[in-house]
């Protein structure tokens, strides 16, 4: 039996998670929280397998929310729900040691899976996560380096030369989805707001025509 804890400020959320997981056999809900402090709480008294962490949940915000439950109750598996579609905060959620993160558009079937995957001791990431998290690890430099990656500068490269994230990603045989992942990540390691600014920067260094 999965010990499931619910943690969101929306009753109309934590009611639906309740539904969802009542029919479900081998899932139980043990316990709910609306705060962070209730959470912790509900913790000390309440023997738990996994809880699900809403990422906008009032307190001192989810990445110190989880770290606090990691130290206070290690075997407690968290998996973050959030309404922001995967990237940088999910990253951020797992370094802080969440187990899995989903997004509250998952299908019904999805979370359930999650939550016993995370229960068993695996970490639950979808297939876009994957991708995004393979991009976050090219190039084998530390965290926080400006230097890109050589698949970075072949996207910055294509996209200086007009070039769509369909065609783009057709050439390199990856999403359109992850070329704008890219995108992303190059404009924050050169400090650059826009693709226009990717395409000055591109001729300055003669990387484009």
């Amino acid at each position: 039996m999965t010990r499931l804890i619910i943690a969101d400020d929306h009753p109309l959320i934590r009611a639906g998670f309740r539904d969802l997981a009542a029919g479900e056999p081998g899932i139980e809900v043990v316990g709910e929280a609306a705060d962070s402090e209730s959470l912790l709480e509900v913790l000390r008294t309440t023997p738990t397998d996994v809880v699900t962490v809403d990422i906008n949940m009032p307190g001192p915000g989810f990445q110190e929310l989880i770290r606090q439950i990691r130290k206070g109750f290690p075997e407690v598996r968290v998996l973050v729900v959030s309404v922001y579609p995967e990237g940088e905060l999910a990253i951020r959620a797992l370094q802080a040691g969440a187990a899995g993160y989903v997004t509250k558009n998952l299908a019904p079937s999805e979370l359930v899976e999650a939550i016993r995957k995370v229960q068993l001791g695996g970490r639950f990431v979808t297939p876009s996560l994957a991708e995004w998290l393979a991009v976050e690890l090219e190039g084998g430099f530390p965290p926080g380096s400006t230097r890109l990656s050589p698949r970075e500068e072949r996207v910055l490269v294509l996209l200086a030369e007009g070039k769509s994230y369909k065609e783009i990603a057709a050439a390199l045989g990856i999403s359109p989805k992850t070329i704008g992942t890219y995108r992303s990540r190059i404009l924050r390691k050169l400090k650059l707001k826009t693709t226009a600014d990717l395409v000055r920067h591109a001729a300055k260094r003669d990387l484009a025509p």
